[in-house]
């Protein structure tokens, strides 16, 4: 094999976990959300590194041409990180039509309240007020 693209992998599969590193560090993706992303880095570090192991799992499942298993592996991890996104994309939404339906009631009593005051203060005479 060519030693060029074997280290185009790896560089690519470093730049990805840098990435990924650089954004849990500064704050910018959380644990959970990363975990599919240092997989994916990891397995392409390795493959990269190891092309004859990428061969060998390609040949073991039957598949031709290793390429594809990169191909389909890749398919997966990005189904599986919209999966993700989308649970949680759901779950955010509830907690959303939650906190708002929240907000309306506590609107609605502050309102009653202050007509409650209003309604009470018109009925009193203000102290020091001329008669």
């Amino acid at each position: 094999m060519n030693f060029l693209p074997q280290l185009l992998g790896i560089l690519a599969a470093v730049l990805i976990l840098a990435v990924v590193i650089e954004m849990l560090r500064r704050r910018r993706m959380r644990e959970r959300h990363a975990f599919w992303w240092l997989g994916a880095g990891l397995i392409a570090l390795i493959a990269g590194a190891f092309p004859s192991l990428l061969d060998g799992i390609a040949g073991a499942l039957g598949i031709a041409v290793p390429l594809n298993l990169v191909f389909f592996a890749s398919a997966a991890v990005l189904f599986l990180v919209c999966l993700q996104h989308s649970s949680e994309l759901s779950e955010q939404e509830e907690r959303l039509r939650t906190l708002t339906e929240e907000a309306a009631l506590a609107n609605e009593r502050v309102r009653a309240l202050t007509e409650r005051v209003e309604a009470l203060e018109g009925d009193s005479p203000r102290p020091g007020a001329a008669d």
